[in-house]
C-alpha cells in the first residue's frame, strides 16, 4: 500500500491518498452488506430438511411468515420473527 498524501503535496495528483479512497469503499461495502436484505432482521421458522437442502444446494428457504431467502447467518444472534412465532404456536397440537 502506498504512502498516504495530502491535497497538494507532489506526486498526490490534488486527490485524495490511497488510504482514504479504501477507507471509504469499505465503509460503502460494510453499508452495504449491513443492507443487503437483511432489513427485518429476525429469526424465522423454516422446515428442517429444507434448511440442509439449502445449506447443500444454496436453493432459498420459505419462513412460515412467507419470507423467501437463502440463510446464511447464524439465527441465535436475531430476535424470533413474531409472524412465525404466532403461526409456529398455532400449528402445535
Amino acid at each position: 500500500m502506498s504512502e498516504p498524501t495530502a491535497p497538494g503535496d507532489p506526486g498526490s495528483g490534488g486527490g485524495a491518498g490511497t488510504d482514504v479512497l479504501e477507507r471509504e469503499l469499505q465503509e460503502l461495502l460494510e453499508k452495504e452488506q449491513l443492507e443487503d436484505g437483511d432489513h427485518d432482521r429476525f429469526a424465522h421458522y423454516v422446515q428442517k430438511d429444507k434448511i440442509v437442502e439449502s445449506a447443500v444446494t444454496g436453493k432459498p428457504v420459505r419462513a412460515l411468515c412467507g419470507k423467501v431467502w437463502v440463510p446464511g447467518r447464524d439465527p441465535e444472534k436475531f430476535p424470533v420473527c413474531p409472524e412465525c412465532k404466532k403461526i409456529y404456536e398455532r400449528l402445535r397440537p
